[in-house]
């Protein structure tokens, strides 16, 4: 695959990530450990070497299960992680507390088996500590060696600003794909001026852009899908439009509307890594595959006259969650 370097400061990774989370948290019923392990393991296999947890996501058990899959290939890999819930729960708001910030990176190097984090992101902005302390303490764990970048995950302008000026911040991480494109108004302009990488999460919209989702779908009573507004039935009926033309664009270049998702994300930016996530072995390959997908003008000018056109319906997230975003 492919590889690109996150922003001025950060690592060369695979042109797409591997995003870990749905794999025992958020999207119902944790996989089966060995096909979790078996996932990650193909992953790397078809040429990823960029993947991403967090404590959060379990708590803890994501990390352990990315800590034992890369084992013996950690060397090859770049791991991020994040730290910001008190006590790795995102139901107990926030804690990015110096020493919580210190806690979590000694018990992430444990999980993880290895002696470094690549990328220690701040997964939510904690308006009760300053972020030139977060920085400064992520600054100390470079110093040590526990962590090689700093990331901030979901921050706005004024945040990345502050940190950036304290420790150099590697790399952002925040939803961004056809069906949210927030970040360029404001955030892809500053990363791109402070040399900063960016890392789209739900790159394939949680899943609505693959076009395997509808009105009718249901999902599994632990699936957080069930709570945000942009997945119920009215909303997904009104953005049935954005998948339709989509799927007429892949049909025309032989690809899959997830295809053209990924690589449209691809094709904004060299320092843009998108890192989609599935359950499924097909899925992964079908995902990956998009790295070799490359847009034309005329495809990039369809795709863009779709989204003038096409309002999405919905918030992405219930108000609770809206408003540990942007910070």
């Amino acid at each position: 695959m492919k590889k690109r370097k996150l922003g001025r400061s950060g690592p060369e990774v695979s042109a797409l990530g591997f995003g870990c989370m749905g794999l025992s948290f958020g999207y119902g019923p944790a996989l089966e450990r060995r096909a979790a392990l078996d996932l990650i393991r193909s992953a790397h296999e078809s040429g990823v070497t960029f993947f991403d947890t967090a404590e959060a996501y379990g708590p803890f058990a994501n990390e352990e299960l990315v800590g034992e899959a890369l084992a013996e290939v950690r060397d090859q890999v770049v791991i991020a992680t994040k730290f910001g819930f008190k006590d790795g729960d995102p139901k107990t708001g926030m804690d990015s507390r110096p020493e919580r910030i210190r806690q979590v990176a000694d018990a992430s190097l444990k999980r993880l088996r290895t002696d470094h984090i690549d990328l220690f992101y701040q997964h939510r902005v904690d308006t009760s500590v300053p972020m030139e302390d977060v920085a400064g303490t992520v600054k100390e764990l470079i110093g040590a060696g526990k962590v090689r970048h700093f990331g901030l995950s979901e921050a706005g302008v004024q945040s990345i600003r502050r940190a950036h000026s304290v420790q150099p911040v590697a790399a952002l991480q925040s939803e961004y794909s056809l069906w949210w494109r927030e970040p360029e108004a404001e955030v892809l302009p500053t990363c791109e001026e402070l040399g900063i990488g960016f890392v789209p999460f739900s790159p394939l919209g949680k899943g609505f852009l693959t076009g395997t989702i509808d009105a009718s779908t249901s999902f599994d009573k632990d699936d957080f899908r069930n709570v945000v507004p942009r997945f119920s039935t009215d909303a997904r009926k009104a953005n049935q439009a954005l998948v339709d033309q989509l799927a007429s664009i892949a049909a025309a270049r032989k690809v899959t509307p997830a295809q053209i998702a990924l690589a449209w994300l691809l094709a904004q930016q060299t320092w843009i890594v998108p890192i989609p996530g599935t359950t499924k072995p097909h899925r992964l390959k079908e995902n990956l595959g998009a790295a070799d997908v490359e847009l034309t003008k005329d495809d990039l000018a369809r795709i863009q006259d779709a989204l003038g056109r096409i309002k999405v319906q919905g918030e992405r997230y219930p108000p609770n969650l809206a408003a540990r975003v942007g910070r």
